[in-house]
């Protein structure tokens, strides 16, 4: 809606005398009326606010008018629909009459503009000679009378509109003042909507952002490897975003080359940067070269393209696919540990950060694993704090790697990282992993014995959440999951013991890739499976709703009678790829 089109005309009734006639109360609400609808409407508040000011001179027949806005930035082109009134000072952003003080700034408190939002309540000088700060002599203007009203808000005033000397000489008066002050209200509400608008705007746009960061972060890191591979990775970011990063790759003399990299700083600048080293250090360890001369090729890369002081701590290495021998350096990393036989072995980086010196000669480290695992992760792991607040440092990662020193690869580092998550994380947490491959099982992600009866069943069903909170499965698939197990379990306690049996039903939860196990084994008499069907769920008979539910969630079951009469288990699988992402173990 075009502003000059809503309001209307300025009154054209005239004195006796030839002067202009004050508005009747009914033109007063009328074009206070229009001046919220247009204001309401609007979406260009610098078009809308100036055209407004300019029909408020007319209507309000003045000579002169101010707007001013709380501002600390002193950009005196922009009307702050976007501006955070964070300073006390006070910037002209609009103004008409034959004197130009746009860009004038006041500190609150002075001024007529500055005590009105200094004491939030609107001011009538009905002689401005004293006003020398705002309005002054100049071409034959003078300052006779004003008023200036606060752009009130709920967090409090945001600005002040003023008006100067009424085209027929009366001094203004205190209904000039009240009407001001009703039109400042729309005002004030049109730019305290356009600031949240403009900080919603501006907050999607950062989303999509640090969403696009995220997709590009994530299509570095490489895809969990099953064909017997010796490193595994995990990244966890402690914001949206990440500035960590870890990579392998394999080479064509057999070797595989790998990566794990920490940026400085937060935030997309140190996002989009993580983005960039990471594909510097792949290119530059594509050539097979010694671990060394491969951190100082990236080194001299990044210090010519990196100006703001970032910088990247890495370590860099190549490890045969037995896993037998190991050679690496460090640029600024914490030491990599060898974890053989309950004892540690440290390795520090023997050479600063990639990007802030050139020419930087790196040490290497040669180490024979013998059985044992290489763990190198970032400093987000040793930053992690306790329950008091304090950083766990290096000897509280080591206590972890220790706790979680058994099964694979993947599980102990979910089983660290799930240990992590119980604490605070306070900085982006990488661990990478190298040791000689082992047998893939399915690793035991939960295991439990309850008595076969209904007051038991609200404890299993808060353990299977939490197993597969940890999995990161979306809480409607894993409602449905628990509520199969709950149905599986009520059936066993119902119609495989029944009432006058007793027993327990045993509970293990697997995990082999993307694929989870619900395995239920019971002492009761054997049943047989083919008397177990599901009946439509829109039967109203009583008897297999409960497993027509289970058919519905899982994608497959199976009843397996144990031997000599006794005894059942029952197997329930569900494919879940969204476990199985690039960045999961």
């Amino acid at each position: 809606m075009n502003l000059a089109h809503a309001l209307p005309p300025p009154p054209a009734s005239v004195r006796a005398d030839g002067a202009p006639a004050r508005a009747s109360a009914s033109e007063a609400l009328a074009f206070l009326a229009e001046l919220s609808q247009a204001l309401a409407v609007s979406l260009d508040l610098r078009r809308t606010v100036t055209e407004s000011l300019h029909r408020v001179v007319d209507f309000m027949q003045v000579e002169a008018a101010a707007f001013f806005l709380l501002d600390d930035r002193g950009d005196a082109d922009r009307l702050d629909a976007d501006a955070v009134p964070a300073a006390r000072l006070l910037e002209c952003k609009l103004c008409i009459g034959p004197i130009d003080l746009t860009g004038t700034r006041l500190a609150i408190g002075h001024g007529a503009a500055g005590r009105a939002v200094a004491g939030d309540a609107t001011h009538l000088i009905a002689t401005a000679a004293e006003e020398t700060s705002i309005w002054h002599a100049a071409d034959g203007f003078v300052a006779r009378s004003l008023i200036c009203a606060p752009l009130r808000t709920a967090a409090g005033p945001i600005g002040a509109l003023e008006i100067v000397n009424r085209r027929d000489g009366v001094p203004l008066s205190a209904l000039d003042a009240e009407l001001l002050d009703a039109i400042s209200v729309p005002i004030a509400l049109a730019i305290s909507n356009a600031r949240q608008a403009q900080a919603l705007l501006e907050q999607q746009r950062m989303r999509r952002e640090f969403d696009l960061a995220r997709r590009l972060q994530k299509s570095l890191l490489p895809r969990r490897r099953r064909d017997a591979f010796p490193i595994v990775g995990l990244n966890r970011p402690a914001h949206e975003i990440s500035g960590d990063f870890y990579d392998y790759f394999e080479l064509a003399d057999g070797r595989i080359g790998f990566v794990i990299g920490d940026i400085s700083g937060k935030g997309l600048d140190a996002a989009l940067l993580m983005v960039r080293a990471a594909s510097l250090l792949r290119w530059a360890g594509k050539d097979g070269i010694a671990p060394a001369a491969w951190l100082a090729r990236a080194n001299d890369e990044l210090c010519e393209t990196t100006q703001d002081g970032r910088f990247v701590c890495a370590v860099v290495g190549y490890c045969d696919r037995a896993a037998r021998r190991v050679r690496f350096a460090g640029a600024g990393f914490p030491p990599v540990l060898l974890h053989r036989a309950g004892v540690f072995a440290d390795y520090p980086s023997e050479g600063p950060p990639l990007g802030i010196l050139r020419g930087v000669a790196f040490g290497e480290h040669d180490v024979e694993l013998d059985g044992g695992t290489l763990y190198a992760f970032s400093d987000g792991a040793t930053d992690v704090r306790d329950g008091s607040g304090k950083p766990i440092g290096s000897a509280g990662v080591r206590a972890l790697i220790a706790r979680h020193a058994t099964g694979s690869a993947e599980a102990r580092l979910r089983k660290l990282f799930s240990e992590l998550r119980h604490l605070r994380l306070v900085d982006d947490t990488t661990v990478l992993t190298i040791e000689a491959p082992r047998a893939d099982a399915p690793e035991v992600l939960l295991e439990r014995r309850l008595r076969a009866a209904p007051e038991e069943l609200r404890e299993i069903r808060a353990a299977l959440r939490g197993t597969l909170d940890a999995l990161g499965l979306e809480a409607g698939l894993r409602d449905r999951l628990v509520l199969a197990v709950d149905e599986a379990c009520t059936n066993i306690i119902r119609h495989a013991y029944g009432a006058s049996c007793s027993g327990d039903i045993g509970l293990r939860v697997l995990r082999d890739g993307a694929l989870l196990s619900f395995e239920l084994t019971d002492a009761a008499p054997c049943v047989d499976p083919s008397r177990i069907k599901p009946q439509p769920l829109g039967d109203c008979r009583s008897g297999g709703l409960g497993v027509a539910l289970i058919d519905q969630v899982v994608d497959e079951w199976r009843i397996e009678p144990m031997r000599e009469g006794r005894g059942n288990r029952l197997i329930l699988r569900k494919r879940i790829e969204t476990i199985d992402e690039t960045n999961e173990p």
